[in-house]
């Protein structure tokens, strides 16, 4: 089993930044792909960033060249770094790991971006 904890969210005025984490824990085996996506209240969850297990990285066009993806491998940390937040930013924010034919899902992290 791996578990997911993601943390960093909470409240910023439109073009602040977070950095949200995502640690996982548990059976983790080195080559891994993680996500983060979110859901605003009312909507389908959408995938943002994903961090392939090669190492590339892709994402929304929504979030492209203002949110980045990266990985700390020593601690099994990915954080998504988020500049220049607008309001429809504001979601609950998830990470999600796939290992394997495995998927494991984190608990979630509110962001609200609102002046």
């Amino acid at each position: 089993q791996v578990q997911l904890v993601e943390s960093g969210g909470g409240l910023k005025q439109p073009g602040g930044s977070l950095r949200l984490s995502c640690a996982a824990s548990g059976s983790i085996f080195g080559t891994y792909t993680m996500n983060w996506y979110r859901q605003a209240t009312g909507k389908e969850r959408e995938l943002i960033a994903t961090r392939h297990s090669g190492g590339t990285t892709t994402y929304a066009d929504s979030v492209k060249g203002r949110f980045t993806i990266s990985r700390v491998n020593a601690q099994n940390t990915v954080y998504l770094q988020m500049n220049a937040l607008k309001p429809e930013a504001t979601a609950v924010y998830y990470c999600r790991l796939q290992q394997g034919g495995d998927d494991y899902w984190g608990q979630g992290t509110q962001v609200i971006v609102s002046s």
